[in-house]
């Protein structure tokens, strides 16, 4: 709703896919805040979701006992809670962005600076949802519950990033995949080395495909002044920096599965079936910078949204590894 009281005749945010949901199905007046959640745009969600699933499947493949009837609950816990702070985290981005978005050919149509809603309606629309994430968090044991307040602070600084620093991608790896520590936690009770040494991956992983995406705003970034790698390596040397994040991925990834499944003894197939899958990411990324064209906004944004992709890979393989 604008400041007069009438809410615009909803439109389709720009680089929202044709067709999607929330445009077909979704009640006129649900429309923006759905879109200020980005329901519109479901790889977000996908790609704060898929760290989880990579620490619960790997706690659950370190344990002797292997799956219990919980972890069903972590891992729908988990997908809920992704799309719910994946939701809470962009309407807080679009709060503290709406001046930038609003000079931005992309993002001026999002339903802060098109007028589709107030602030005041957004602040009130963030709070609902992290108010329904955390009744999900505080199902879970204590060491997660303060995992996941810990988050919040990562959540806060993200927006700011790009004002002040050339590397903002790092500040959204922190936040983006932190939920490997939350799951691994919440099956373990507490964390340990691999879980750590996946979050680190998960981060070098998100460098990789937030520069791709980064590279489809580069020349309004410059205009505005807005700080990102994509600037910072330019078309000239991106490659280069994505060739090295992606070997940081999979060797860190490797390294946690090492950390994780080693001490329970020999159990080869187990530990092949995990690394076919980080070697079978490792080549998904690698087919990515095959693909790549950073003076290509539609390619960067389609190779950005194939992630999903690309992390369900070790995901499905980590799953099962652990049925072995």
């Amino acid at each position: 709703m604008t400041a007069s009281g009438q809410m615009p005749e909803p439109t389709r945010v720009a680089d929202a896919p044709a067709g999607n949901w929330v445009d077909r199905f979704a009640p006129a007046p649900a429309r923006p805040f759905l879109r200020l959640s980005r329901a519109d745009r479901p790889i977000g969600t996908w790609l704060l979701l898929i760290p989880c699933f990579w620490g619960l499947a790997l706690a659950v493949a370190a344990d002797p006992l292997g799956y219990k009837a919980w972890d069903a609950w972590i891992a729908g816990g988990c997908a809920i809670g992704a799309f719910l702070m994946r939701g809470a985290g962009c309407t807080w981005n679009d709060i503290t962005d709406r001046e930038f978005d609003a000079a931005v050919a992309r993002t001026k149509s999002r339903p802060i600076p098109s007028g589709q809603v107030t602030v005041r309606q957004a602040v009130l629309w963030m709070g609902v949802q992290a108010a329904l994430a955390a009744v999900i968090l505080f199902s879970y044991n204590p060491a997660t519950i303060g995992l996941g307040i810990a988050s919040l602070v990562l959540v806060v600084v993200y927006p700011f990033a790009k004002r002040f620093t050339w590397w903002p991608q790092v500040f959204l790896g922190l936040a983006f995949n932190w939920g490997a520590l939350v799951a691994w936690t919440a099956h373990s009770g507490s964390l340990a080395a691999a879980a750590v040494v996946l979050w680190l991956s998960g981060i070098a992983w998100t460098l990789f495909y937030d520069t791709i995406y980064a590279h489809q705003d580069k020349e309004d970034d410059a205009l505005i002044g807005v700080k990102s790698t994509a600037r910072l390596f330019g078309d000239e040397h991106s490659l280069f920096w994505l060739r090295g994040f992606m070997v940081a991925t999979v060797l860190l990834m490797t390294a946690a599965t090492l950390l994780a499944l080693l001490p329970m003894g020999p159990s080869l197939p187990k530990l092949l079936l995990a690394l076919v899958g980080i070697w079978g990411f490792g080549w998904h990324m690698a087919w990515q910078l095959t693909q790549l064209d950073t003076t290509d906004p539609e390619k960067c944004l389609t190779l950005f949204r194939s992630n999903r992709n690309a992390g369900l890979i070790p995901a499905l393989f980590l799953a099962g590894s652990a049925l072995l």
